[in-house]
């Protein structure tokens, strides 16, 4: 079975996780880093590699939501970054409701003893994984 890859968009980084191939399982994989926000072209190329690289037959993108089910300017970026890795990647592209991941990753980070200052480092693959074991555990 081919994997899919999870992916937690922000404004400067984007989260990357990486199903199993049985798809029961995800795990964090790469923080990808931009300087700028507007900045796309290297993050476009380095999904692209991995896809190629992990055999990926779908992406699971989360959607920042407001609490009150709104897409706010956060959600109208993902969605615009979504329909550039449609047409990048050729792959479907499904969107995850994303709500209160990153706080869920900052208090698995906490727990687990890592200091602050390494938080940041994981804490978009964190969120990646939480996003994509969402989908994977609706399947």
């Amino acid at each position: 079975m081919r994997r899919i890859l999870g992916l937690d968009y922000g404004t400067k980084t984007v989260g990357v996780a990486l199903s199993d191939e049985l798809r029961i399982t995800a795990q964090p994989l790469e923080t990808i880093t931009r300087k700028d926000a507007n900045k796309l072209r290297k993050t476009y190329a380095r999904i692209e590699e991995l896809v190629k690289e992990y055999d990926i037959e779908k992406i699971v993108l989360g959607l920042p939501k407001n609490m009150n089910n709104t897409v706010g300017e956060r959600g109208e970026d993902t969605l615009s970054f979504r329909d550039a890795l449609v047409r990048r990647t050729g792959l479907e592209v499904i969107l995850w409701d994303e709500r209160l991941t990153t706080v869920a990753s900052e208090k698995v980070l906490m727990e687990s003893g890592v200091r602050r200052e390494n938080r940041k480092k994981v804490i978009d693959q964190i969120a990646a994984s939480m996003i994509l074991q969402g989908y994977l555990d609706s399947l």
